[in-house]
């Protein structure tokens, strides 16, 4: 049900934003995991309060009207001071947080993730934990958007600016490895590419470029799973971090893994928030990631691939 006229809600702003930046009723009813017809409803409910159109619905994709644009900026500061009210609340200790919006990586999702969950409930017993997991630079977004609280990502490098808006905790960096068939060379074979439709593809391809390597190929794909069964047939090798093998340990035995057979090249990793926002959290929670870094990834990989030793560490 719409809003009354003259009532402007923080769901119906949140709602306005987040369909700003999707373009799209749909998509933004994904990203907020409520239906479209609650985000219609919203809506309508924000524009009669506020006796203006804010969005072309005809328009796809969907468009800010001149009224819509200058709201936007007012509703991003009324947003904003409602986390920084949330963290005052929260008297900078974690102990008083409601609700935490968390954004990991997917490298994350075989030993970190699930750990660093069960110690922050432990933490937060009155908390309650929405997490998204996916591509860096898709989280990073959402946290421009503040649809997450805190994400845990790949660093984006040259192809990131934030103007100061977030605050990065440093968590670790990791070389880029050949994953190869066991007893095979990398070169010897054709390269099966992580695609460039995400941040580690796209640092793979801009390195190979940079030493005007042109590998053969005919494989591109997003699957770790995927690339690495392949490899394990035959059909090839990969480059991909030590993180990418959490996934796969049933192909462990049919692959060898080895350094780079060009310039070497690694990622970082680091947790952000809004800078501010969340006062001593995001600090507090880099602190326990590190320590479970340290002990579920550069641990076991250093004591199976020694000589990855301080290419692969924490920050």
């Amino acid at each position: 049900m719409a809003e009354p006229q003259g009532r402007v809600t923080l769901w119906g702003i949140e709602v306005f934003l987040a369909v700003a930046e999707e373009g799209s009723i749909s998509t933004a009813a994904r990203r907020l995991g409520v239906s479209p017809s609650a985000i219609s409803q919203q809506l309508a409910g924000l524009e009669a309060a506020l006796g203006a159109g804010l969005l072309d619905r005809g328009a796809r994709p969907m468009r800010m009207t001149p009224a819509g644009a200058m709201f936007r900026r007012h509703a991003q500061v009324i947003l904003n001071a409602e986390a920084e009210a949330r963290a005052e609340l929260a008297v900078a200790d974690m102990s008083q947080l409601t609700t935490l919006r968390l954004g990991m990586i997917e490298d994350f999702d075989a030993e970190v993730t699930p750990r660093l969950l069960q110690a922050l409930a432990a933490d937060l017993r009155g908390c309650r934990f929405l997490l998204e997991t996916g591509a860096s630079h898709r989280l990073l977004d959402q946290l421009d958007a503040r649809a997450l609280d805190i994400v845990v990502a790949a660093d984006l490098g040259t192809e990131g600016t934030d103007d100061g808006w977030r605050e990065a905790h440093p968590l670790m960096a990791e070389p880029f490895l050949a994953v190869v068939p066991k007893g095979k060379r990398p070169l010897d074979l054709p390269l099966i590419q992580y695609t460039a439709r995400h941040l580690m593809g796209r640092q793979i391809a801009g390195h190979l470029a940079r030493q005007n390597l042109r590998l053969q190929h005919r494989f591109e794909l997003d699957s770790y799973h995927a690339i690495l069964a392949m490899v394990a047939g035959g059909a090839g090798w990969t480059i991909l971090t030590p993180l990418a093998l959490h996934h796969v340990a049933r192909f462990r035995e049919a692959l060898d893994v080895q350094p780079l057979p060009f310039e070497p090249l690694e990622r970082t990793l680091s947790l952000s928030a809004r800078a501010g926002v969340l006062r001593d959290v995001p600090k507090q929670m880099a602190v326990r990631l590190r320590d479970l870094i340290a002990a579920q990834v550069v641990g076991p990989a250093v004591a199976e691939w020694p000589w990855v030793a301080g290419a692969l560490r924490v920050l």
